[in-house]
């Protein structure tokens, strides 16, 4: 019968490592090693991981952010057993700054900013470390000169690394050291010359995002004009452009794709759009991530929530 040939959807869940089976693999396996011996085994493992990815510099910088983030631990005490290797060192790097974000400061900012230099030394050609770099002096509100600097540095390895234009587009924030007006030519410089399909594309819906949860949060009349919003030009644009291309089979290939169906969904059932909306929540397959669900409560319960909405 037809219904027993359907495709079951999988329960949503939050999954980090998004679509990365292998990635997720060894995410499992991190979490059952609990002991030193099976430890040792879980750090050779990740090295092996890690050289398996090679120069695919975006599938590096997904798979290096979510094991540090996931396992700070394991990533200092690899840093401490082989003090010299690129993998530990930009591991390390990436934990503290992770840390760092979450505690509002990093810990030791010198520390960890040399470890990033180590690891950037270690292996020139590699954005990771400074894009890592890039991320510490963000929690630090570094001066624009100082970031500047570091963004060419990631430029001329990876002009279109998703991570640091994310970074770059929460420093130039009004939260942060920049304003509407920085940000807007920022997303427009980029949009200007970005080819299609490039990591960051999620770019422009990212910011409209960001700005509708802006005018939420300030609550009022702000708050209570916020569903309109998606009827401005720039967020119908930016909507209208993301919906209209990444839900075509096979037009997102990088390693985060699945978080930027992940945005695409929020923003279209957000915007009343919901027939768009199922199709990207259908896309998504269940692969939740936190950001942005989590600004309204729940990752996982406001996902199936709003996408329980649009079917």
């Amino acid at each position: 019968m037809a219904f027993l040939r359907q495709r079951r959807r999988p329960a949503p869940r939050l999954a980090p490592q998004l679509d990365d089976e292998e990635l997720g693999r060894m995410l499992d396996l991190l979490s059952s090693s609990r002991s030193p011996g099976p430890q040792d085994i879980a750090i050779s493992q990740v090295e092996q991981l890690l050289h398996r990815t090679g120069d695919a510099w975006d599938r590096r910088s997904h798979r290096v952010v979510t094991l540090a983030g996931a396992f700070p631990a394991l990533a200092r005490k690899w840093r401490m057993k082989q003090p010299r290797s690129t993998d530990a060192l930009v591991l390390h790097a990436w934990a503290d700054v992770l840390l760092g974000r979450h505690a509002g400061g990093l810990d030791d900012v010198d520390a960890t900013l040399e470890t990033c230099r180590r690891a950037a030394d270690a292996s020139p050609a590699d954005p990771t470390p400074w894009v890592a770099m890039l991320a510490a002096l963000r929690v630090e509100r570094r001066e624009t000169a100082e970031v500047a600097a570091v963004w060419e540095e990631i430029r001329r390895r990876d002009p279109w690394n998703r991570e640091a234009h994310m970074q770059i587009l929460g420093y130039l924030s009004p939260e942060e050291r920049g304003s509407h007006a920085t940000l807007r030519e920022f997303i427009d410089d980029v949009v200007a010359i970005m080819p299609p399909q490039m990591p960051p594309a999620c770019l422009p819906l990212a910011a409209a995002v960001r700005q509708y949860h802006r005018n939420l949060d300030q609550g009022g009349v702000q708050a209570l004009v916020a569903p309109h919003y998606w009827s401005q030009p720039h967020a119908a644009r930016a909507l209208g452009q993301a919906a209209s291309q990444w839900l075509q089979p096979g037009f997102l290939q990088h390693a985060a794709r699945m978080a930027d169906l992940n945005l695409l969904a929020y923003a279209l059932a957000r915007a009343g759009r919901t027939v768009e909306a199922g199709q990207a929540f259908r896309a998504v397959f269940g692969l939740v991530v936190p950001w942005p669900w989590e600004h309204d409560g729940d990752p996982v319960e406001r996902f199936v929530h709003w996408s329980g909405r649009c079917e």
